[in-house]
């Protein structure tokens, strides 16, 4: 097993949050709840990275900046009708997601 760092952002409502990272390209792997009704924790992949999608209100906090190198961030400036911008280590862009949680993606420069 290969060790990794999966971080785990706070979610209101998991199905709506799932829906806005498929749009980022991020697939749903597996959802757990307790019990029904209970709050869901969810697990979203993109490739080799991975994200936990969390109700359970003690296990993150909204306003988290988490950073997605990716090999086009063109394409998901397009998807989200937002202008990247040149940063001396990547072209980037900065999402919110509807909890709040920040994502800033870039593509390194070459």
């Amino acid at each position: 097993m290969d060790e990794e760092v999966i971080p785990i952002l706070r979610v209101e409502d998991a199905a709506a949050a799932v829906a806005w990272y498929e749009r980022l390209g991020f697939a749903k792997q597996w959802e757990h709840r307790f019990e029904p009704g209970l709050p869901a924790f969810v697990e979203v992949a993109r490739g080799g990275v991975r994200l936990f999608l969390s109700e359970h209100k003690g296990d993150a906090r909204p306003d988290t900046l988490v950073y997605l190198r990716i090999r086009d961030v063109e394409a998901i400036a397009s998807e989200f009708g937002v202008q990247a911008k040149d940063a001396p280590w990547a072209r980037e862009i900065e999402l919110r997601d509807p909890d709040g949680n920040r994502l800033r993606i870039g593509t390194p420069m070459e």
